[in-house]
């Protein structure tokens, strides 16, 4: 079963201040769009050690979202210590997520 989407439980100031390696996911449980593309996503954060991933129930209004203009589902953010250094939006393919994924783990 996929990890569950979980209400804004950080604020944009948090996510600045997160060390290391992160993954801010955004999306919702409902979304047919996250649902299709967990089979991409999970395997490919799972296998990366020290990773912080964050997934992000969005929606209208809800300032996390729009403060990263998050705009289709999934949207993954990466950062390196609170600094965005890539973003995947809606991956099909483990390649989809390759580059990113380069630049956040070194």
């Amino acid at each position: 079963m996929s990890p569950a989407y979980l209400p804004e439980s950080i604020t944009r100031a948090q996510a600045d201040a997160l060390p290391g390696a992160t993954v801010l996911q955004f999306g919702t449980d409902w979304c047919g769009y996250c649902r299709a593309a967990e089979r991409v996503i999970e395997p490919v954060l799972e296998a990366t050690d020290g990773l912080r991933r964050i997934l992000i129930e969005d929606g209208k209004g809800r300032p996390l979202g729009r403060s990263y203009r998050v705009k289709l589902w999934p949207t993954l953010i990466f950062l390196v210590d609170g600094a965005e250094v890539a973003r995947v939006v809606r991956p099909w393919r483990s390649d989809d997520l390759a580059e990113a994924m380069d630049l956040i783990v070194r």
